[in-house]
């Protein structure tokens, strides 16, 4: 009985939701995709059809909501890029002098560790070495190397520290 609903109520209100559906949304494709969207939602749920005075409504009512859920979604997506473009060095030239003078503190605070930590921490952080490959060409242990890098980082963490208080 329900599936009958269905076919005769729903089906054939395809055309006017998708006029409802060009209307919230921009573009054609989107709009159709709504559409398909809701008469599948509706043909899942289509035993409960009988209960409602008015399918064609819920239908209505069904996509419009679908349709507005899509805009906020894309409204967020837009104003999460636009949060990551403001963010972005090469858009912003502030960001780009702070991050190139970060960039000068860690050298020259990298260039005052001793020699065995500077060559760990460079190979390691800059260059992307395994620390066994760096064990291998430094002449040391692994544990070595970890607990050098270990040191290299936590001395280069407490004087960028110091210097940014400043």
């Amino acid at each position: 009985m329900s599936k009958e609903i269905y076919l005769k109520n729903i089906l054939p209100l395809r055309s006017r939701l998708l006029g409802i559906a060009r209307g919230m949304l921009y573009e054609e494709q989107d709009a159709e995709d709504a559409v398909q969207e809701v008469l599948l939602r509706i043909w899942l749920v289509s035993d409960s059809l009988g209960k409602y005075d008015n399918p064609q409504a819920v239908a209505v009512a069904a996509l419009k909501n679908h349709c507005l859920d899509r805009l906020k979604k894309v409204r967020h997506e837009q104003a999460m890029t636009e949060d990551t473009d403001i963010a972005s060095d090469s858009d912003n030239p502030y960001y780009a002098l702070e991050h190139k003078d970060t960039e000068e503190i860690l050298t020259d605070i990298i260039d005052k560790l001793p020699s065995l930590q500077q060559m760990i921490i460079k190979m390691k952080d800059i260059h992307n070495y395994e620390v066994d490959e760096i064990a291998h060409i430094t002449g040391t242990t692994a544990e070595a190397v970890r607990v050098n890098l270990s040191r290299a980082r936590r001395r280069v963490r407490e004087e960028y520290l110091k210097i940014s208080e400043r």
